[in-house]
């Protein structure tokens, strides 16, 4: 028995390999697992829980089935579908947890998180973060037509291409939409832990680190539009793997 994670799956109509990929997962190996935890970023854009898309019902009806079959779902929120609300989460049977949030895996503290608050070099970024989650914000957008919050989550989606266009021209990319070393080790020592597992980067990678003498370890979470990223963790440690391509990358 393992606990899964999985993070930037960025389902969208126009990947629905990516959604069969998933579902496959769902279906298959997650029906053995002891709870699925996604960590954010399981839609490409969520306007709301009115949306009536085919790819937010098929996910919908695969979650609560696996939920069903005795597999908790766990769910936290990402910064393409921070929207995700009590309506969707009933649907799909899942249980939202804050962000960042400890956990307890083998006895032992995990930190879970998307992985975005930790980008604290892109500033721009946390400002657009720190107004779209106040619930104020959240209610006016709400209360537009469908259509129009559509076109605003096309609209941010071009925006964010373009920023990250003239960063990676600029040469700056990495550092700025990377993870802050002093935030991650701000988190280890905050928080008690001595593993943090997280996505939005999309740098699948186990860091070993030593944060005030103790080693430490970040597992970072993959996407799954090019790679369908998979952490397992069970008794005899961790794995991080890719579904369509490479073997495990595995750690005590």
């Amino acid at each position: 028995m393992a606990t899964l994670f999985v993070s930037d799956l960025h389902l969208d109509p126009a990947r629905p390999d990516v959604t069969r990929l998933f579902g496959a997962f769902l279906d298959g190996e997650a029906r053995a697992a002891d709870a699925l935890y996604i960590l954010g970023d399981l839609f490409e854009a969520w306007v709301g829980d009115d949306d009536p898309s085919e790819t937010g019902t098929y996910v919908a009806q695969k979650l609560r089935a696996l939920a069903d079959a005795g597999v908790p779902v766990h769910f936290q929120r990402g910064n393409r579908d921070f929207l995700v609300g009590p309506a969707y989460a009933a649907r799909a049977s899942l249980r939202i947890l804050p962000d960042p949030a400890v956990i307890v895996l083998d006895g032992a503290p995990v930190l879970l998180s998307h992985g975005d608050l930790l980008c604290t070099g892109d500033e721009a970024y946390q400002a657009f973060r720190a107004q779209t989650r106040d619930p104020d914000w959240q209610a006016r957008f709400l209360a537009q037509p469908l259509q129009a919050r559509l076109a605003f989550a096309t609209q941010a989606r071009a925006a964010s291409s373009a920023r990250q266009g003239e960063l990676a021209q600029a040469g700056t990319m990495e550092a700025i939409t990377d993870v802050a070393p002093a935030a991650v080790e701000d988190w280890f020592v905050r928080y008690g832990v001595d593993t943090l597992i997280h996505g939005h980067t999309h740098r699948p990678a186990i860091h070993a680190l030593s944060v005030a003498g103790r080693p430490c370890r970040r597992i970072v979470l993959g996407d799954w539009y090019t790679q369908g990223s998979v952490l397992s963790v069970h008794a005899g440690g961790c794995d991080l793997r890719t579904l369509a391509h490479s073997p495990p990358h595995a750690v005590a």
